[in-house]
């Protein structure tokens, strides 16, 4: 199997004032592509994906974003904004001597991909993000509301429908990071779960958190509920736990925080907006959240996204370790079928 013999290895490196860890594996002369996590991860969150890829010659990397693992943290919350975090990648981006990349990202990590795409195409070899599509949260929180589904999510019951629980990020930071904060063991055990189909067409979890002044109904700490091995093994969970033992929340909770500089940053994109090089979008069909098998959320995307392939995958929303062989399995067709001038080419060069 490709892969299962491919290290991942761990370093670090110095962007002037920053500090960014990051995993690697494959060949440092294969073609790049760079993995984004998201909230509240890590660049482990692609622990799967990076051996695959770097088995088959490409150099897969995912670093830790600023306020998170490795990466410097930072006290403000305007020092994660899409703009910030953009910069970060793009400065690491040609510390790795690269001039692009194939560049790969998942929830708030996503919207990072998408800024970097529709600001700087030409860092961009290509684009596959997992379950937020363009145009979308990177863009601010008033787009994402404007596409909600109001047969699920009446107006005078959710006005944001189940973007609720961002506006509660911005009225009460504190209340939601001190919950996450309070076992942080029992915070990754609960939100690492795979979802159920049978919740399709119903309410989010995340509608009701402002209404009920937090998460499950406003409980003050995440109860202990049984592992979900699908998602997490227990090394999984003790590795998340340890670094956001170190970090705390400030940073991975401040992405719902720049709503207003995001949207700001967002109307200075390149191409009025059209993204014109290979996009893979990848939908999670239990994610109902970022729901986008039935909700108007992704027209955006198919509107500005003019090389644009989509795959299904059945998986909620932590899609690329809930479901690691679908993911891979759509990656990889994907750049060999739609990206064909990066796939690598023997002999590959594997010291380190």
């Amino acid at each position: 199997m490709p892969g299962q013999h491919v290290e991942i290895i761990e370093r670090t490196c110095t962007l002037g004032d920053h500090q960014m860890s990051y995993l690697a594996a494959g060949p440092e002369d294969g073609p790049l592509v760079i993995f984004v996590h998201g909230w509240p991860e890590l660049g482990y969150s692609w622990r799967h994906q990076l051996p695959i890829l770097g088995g088959l010659g490409f150099r897969a990397i995912a670093p830790d974003l600023r306020g998170h693992g490795g990466s410097s943290v930072y006290e403000r919350h305007e020092d994660y904004s899409m703009e910030r975090h953009v910069e970060d990648l793009l400065a690491f981006l040609e510390s790795l001597g690269r001039e692009s990349a194939v560049w790969v990202g998942h929830d708030w990590g996503a919207a990072v991909v998408w800024s970097i795409a529709s600001h700087h195409p030409e860092r961009c070899q290509a684009v596959a993000n997992l379950c937020v599509p363009y145009r979308a949260i990177e863009m601010g929180l008033e787009p994402a509301i404007d596409l909600v589904d109001r047969s699920i999510y009446p107006e005078d019951q959710y006005p944001a429908g189940q973007w609720e629980y961002q506006r509660f990020y911005q009225e009460k930071f504190d209340r939601p990071k001190s919950v996450f904060e309070a076992n942080i063991r029992n915070t990754f055990n609960a939100l690492f779960q795979q979802w159920s189909p049978d919740d399709k067409g119903k309410p989010a979890i995340t509608a009701g958190v402002r209404n009920d002044n937090g998460w499950l109904g406003g409980v003050d700490e995440f109860p202990d509920v049984p592992r979900d091995d699908d998602v997490i093994s227990v090394a999984d969970l003790d590795l998340y736990t340890d670094n956001f033992n170190k970090t705390g929340f400030f940073g991975t909770c401040s992405f719902y925080m720049n709503h207003d500089l995001n949207a700001e940053y967002g109307r200075s994109v390149v191409n009025d907006g059209y993204l014109d090089m290979p996009v893979l979008f990848l939908v999670g069909a239990y994610d109902y959240v970022c729901e986008c098998v039935d909700s108007r959320l992704p027209e955006p995307m198919r509107q500005y996204c003019r090389n644009l392939t989509e795959r299904t995958v059945n998986s909620g929303h932590w899609m690329q370790q809930e479901k690691p062989i679908d993911v891979n399995n759509a990656l990889t067709h994907w750049l060999a079928t739609s990206v064909q001038n990066v796939w690598p080419e023997p002999p590959f060069s594997y010291s380190e």
